[in-house]
């Protein structure tokens, strides 16, 4: 009698609940260190990227490139990914884990308009449905439209982290059949950490011993371990499942940041959340290829 081994849902999806948690909880980060934005950007990627590469040496898994175009396109990706990072714990330093994450959350929202531009693809009429309810929700999740209010302000910041994102994911479309995706997430995150460093490096703050050990957690279990929690799920559920599953990043972060922070979200946020992700919900059980994230 013969057994599959291409399917296990069960550790599948024990494996992707597990990347999506720590997705999520990595933006708690930003209030756990006592550094800038752009420093949790540069320890993330500098050590994510030494992981990556451990991995894939480990691994045997090839990261030569075909082409200096794709070199160039990869570092590009890079310094985009360290924008939306660093825009991201910038958001959620400025206002609170709830905000910056329902925030970025709203990257659907740039990426239907963005992907037909880019691919020649039609516009969808489902997919500007999501967009205007993610409309809708961001308008809730907005606390003050006073420009000077830093909640609203961290709200500014995560859509701005959700912008990166959606053109970050645009690139890695582009390049996710040619290569493999650990090759793919070591060159970003490498490059990320090659613009980011320099900059971390001219901050006037000191760090403790103990927050060098918490940028390294960031950096290979936060980050580089849940990127291959993803890879390896997909090898037991549909990239759909994946999809609708990542759609619950932002549920993980609050209530993560509820019981280790004591962060309790407004009831309007709430509405407004659920306006967010049910929109994302619903897209993705219609998407057949997710985007992968990234925070």
């Amino acid at each position: 009698m013969m057994h599959s081994t291409l399917s296990n849902p069960r550790i599948g999806l024990i494996q992707i609940h597990a990347a999506v948690l720590l997705a999520g909880g990595a933006g708690l980060f930003a209030k756990f260190v006592p550094a800038s934005p752009m420093v949790l950007t540069a320890g993330r990627t500098v050590f994510g990227s030494l992981a990556l590469l451990l991995v894939a040496l480990a691994a045997g898994s090839s990261l030569r490139l075909r082409s200096g175009k794709d070199l160039f396109i990869l570092a590009l990706s890079g310094a985009i990914l360290a924008a939306h990072w660093f825009t991201f714990f910038l958001s959620i330093q400025v206002s609170t884990v709830a905000i910056g994450l329902l925030a970025f959350s709203s990257f659907p929202l740039f990426a239907t308009f963005l992907e037909p531009l880019v691919f020649g693809e039609p516009l969808r009429r489902r997919d500007v449905v999501t967009a205007a309810f993610v409309t809708m929700g961001l308008i809730l999740v907005t606390p003050s439209f006073d420009i000077g209010n830093h909640l609203t302000q961290g709200l500014l910041w995560g859509v701005v982290s959700a912008l990166a994102y959606a053109v970050l994911s645009l690139l890695s479309r582009a390049y996710a059949n040619r290569y493999p995706p650990i090759a793919v997430s070591f060159y970003q995150q490498g490059f990320a950490a090659l613009c980011t460093l320099p900059l971390a490096l001219q901050w006037n703050g000191t760090l403790a011993g103990r927050d060098f050990l918490t940028l390294l957690v960031l950096g290979v279990v936060f980050t580089a371990l849940g990127q291959g929690l993803v890879v390896s799920s997909l090898r037991h559920l549909r990239a759909q499942t994946t999809s609708v599953v990542f759609g619950l990043e932002p549920v993980y972060g609050i209530i993560l940041a509820g019981v280790l922070l004591g962060e309790i979200p407004t009831l309007r946020t709430l509405l407004g959340g659920l306006l967010i992700c049910g929109a994302v919900l619903s897209a993705s059980f219609v998407h057949d290829h997710p985007i992968k994230r990234s925070a």
